[in-house]
């Protein structure tokens, strides 16, 4: 597969401003200056694609994979025209498929000599109850969420340990992974596997200068996820949070470029819970 290059098929780039709603998103310090990171299902509008954005803002290069090949064009094409076609390059990735995750890694490498950053962002879930729950619904959504989250960081240790510059890989968790939904037990199971494999990885990666973290974002909401949930479960879901409303994805992508840096320095083995809610 060759890369994606940028295409004329942009979509328009919204940033918050409600009334009431979330502060706007500060400027970039260029706390990434000169790094280069993987993020994985990173083409939406989800928080993939808002940690994209400000890596950027920070400095980063980015190499974006994702499995929706037009999406990602589309995407790889809005940040080139934005932050330059040097610092952004993608490449069609699905994380159940060895093969293309390895070559995802290998775009970064080739392409800008060194990796110090991988987000491992991609993930599936789905509502089901336990008892009317298939095998293949429940393995679909542990070999994308758990296994593809292993894949990438069994392909992102191996090259940073091998380049001994040490670097940093932060997995999205959720808060699922302690707290209890009914109908998500595949989706919660595959959360709580993130986080153990996080803490298991940095022990591993600790001796080569590799910090693993994770995030657990509790409800960030976006397009895309709005129109594979009701409106009842999002209200409801809403409802949960001190704050009155949902986080915007940016708002979990700062607490990535947080992991990302050197800010957290002494941070590792840690799932780090971005939510607000009460129970």
């Amino acid at each position: 597969m060759s890369s994606v290059e940028a295409s004329d098929d942009h979509p328009t780039t919204a940033r918050p401003g409600v009334r009431g709603g979330p502060p706007a998103c500060p400027a970039g310090h260029e706390l990434l200056a000169g790094r280069t990171a993987v993020i994985t299902a990173a083409a939406g509008t989800g928080i993939g694609g808002a940690t994209a954005r400000r890596f950027l803002e920070e400095g980063a290069r980015v190499v974006l994979g994702d499995s929706h090949a037009r999406r990602l064009r589309v995407c790889v094409a809005t940040l080139s025209d934005e932050f330059g076609g040097r610092q952004v390059a993608g490449l069609p990735c699905d994380v159940t498929d060895e093969a293309q995750v390895g070559a995802l890694f290998d775009l970064a490498e080739e392409r800008h000599g060194r990796l110090d950053v991988v987000v491992n962002n991609a993930g599936l879930g789905g509502t089901a109850e336990l008892v009317e729950m298939t095998d293949e619904q429940w393995d679909k959504v542990l070999d994308t969420t758990l296994t593809g989250t292993f894949r990438c960081t069994r392909a992102a240790l191996r090259r940073l340990r091998a380049s001994g510059t040490g670097g940093v890989v932060v997995n999205n968790a959720s808060v699922l992974g302690w707290r209890a939904q009914r109908g998500q037990a595949h989706y919660a199971a595959a959360k709580a596997g993130v986080m153990a494999l996080t803490r298991c990885a940095a022990v591993e990666a600790a001796e080569h200068g590799v910090r693993v973290n994770a995030v657990a974002p509790s409800l960030a909401l976006h397009p895309h996820l709005a129109k594979v949930t009701t409106p009842g479960l999002l209200a409801g879901l809403t409802a949960l949070e001190v704050s009155g409303r949902h986080a915007e994805p940016w708002e979990i992508a700062n607490v990535i470029v947080f992991l990302a840096s050197g800010y957290s320095s002494y941070m590792t083995g840690e799932t780090v819970s971005v939510s607000s809610q009460r129970a």
